[in-house]
């Protein structure tokens, strides 16, 4: 029964890992110094097919006025747009998200399982779609300017589709490039993403992202 109970735990941390992912950047777009987020973004968005690097997350929760960490992982990311990624958390547990532009799967390498979705429900306002996806952001997302803070200046994204978790999405950008995401949920819940040591449209292969079952992995369809 403990057993059943931390594997519980554990499948929770890791749907809560994926659920805020997915979210990414690439390197730097010469701009003005005074522009706003909105059109750092927008020229980032127009200017950038593909990308790679690293990432750290953290999963917060506000209690009280005060930030509590609740876990934390790290990894790589690679995409090109529309709608083609590979996310890959290494700590605390290895697990990937991988999308070919038709098919989402999600392998967790503990249990040696291959979960599998369309990539287009899978994607819809998610936090993904806003750089993953195509680059009409104003059609599933409304934008505003933020607040300057942490060096940053902000973009507000927020979900038009009610049927998503998250409430309001943040892109912190610095000389045009998203430096670091806030992705608040429905709970409250808070998830801090930023990146580092990303390459902006990098040469790829055609074969890059497509998936290879691990042998004798379970695939599940969804």
């Amino acid at each position: 029964m403990i057993l059943l109970k931390q594997e519980n735990t554990r499948n929770n941390t890791r749907r809560a890992l994926c659920g805020a992912v997915l979210a990414l950047v690439v390197s730097s777009v010469p701009v003005l110094a005074a522009a706003g987020a909105l059109d750092q973004f927008k020229q980032f968005v127009s200017s950038t097919q593909s990308a790679k690097g690293e990432f750290d997350q953290r999963l917060v929760k506000t209690e009280s006025g005060t930030v509590k960490v609740s876990s934390t992982s790290s990894g790589t990311f690679i995409f090109a747009r529309p709608g083609k990624f590979i996310w890959t958390y290494q700590k605390p547990y290895e697990q990937v998200l991988q999308a070919d532009g038709d098919k989402l799967f999600i392998y967790d390498k503990d249990l040696n399982q291959v979960t599998t979705k369309k990539l287009g429900n899978a994607l819809g306002s998610s936090p993904a779609a806003i750089l993953f996806g195509s680059n009409d952001l104003e059609k599933n997302f409304t934008l505003k300017e933020g607040a300057s803070k942490d060096g940053m200046e902000w973009l507000e994204a927020t979900p038009k589709s009610k049927d998503t978790t998250f409430d309001k999405i943040g892109i912190g950008l610095k000389n045009g490039v998203p430096q670091a995401m806030e992705l608040r949920d429905s709970f409250g819940q808070v998830s801090v993403l930023t990146f580092k040591n990303f390459e902006k449209n990098p040469p790829l292969k055609a074969t890059s992202f497509v998936f290879v079952v691990p042998k004798g992995a379970d695939v599940f369809n969804n």
